[in-house]
């Protein structure tokens, strides 16, 4: 081992667990929009369903898009207005 070896061990570290973090992030954003997308109530069932299989298919993109598309924009759902 030479020393630049022994150097480069704490960014390796620094930067897997950067990296896990990041991922545990985007994990609980994706289970979070899944779970806001089956308890939120939409103007039909159709629409709610289309958003679930968006969030599952598309992975952590789905999620930021729901996010940015029906969580900030609409923070009181899509409900009918009676």
């Amino acid at each position: 081992m030479g020393m630049m070896d022994i150097a480069f061990w704490p960014f390796a570290a620094a930067f897997a667990g950067t990296m896990m973090l990041v991922a545990i992030v985007i994990i609980i954003l994706w289970v979070w929009m899944l779970v806001d997308c089956a308890k939120r109530k939409f103007k039909n069932d159709a629409e709610k369903i289309i958003w679930i299989v968006v969030i599952v298919l598309a992975g952590w993109i789905g999620a930021f898009v729901y996010f940015i598309v029906i969580r900030s924009l609409n923070p009181k759902g899509l409900m009918k207005r009676s």
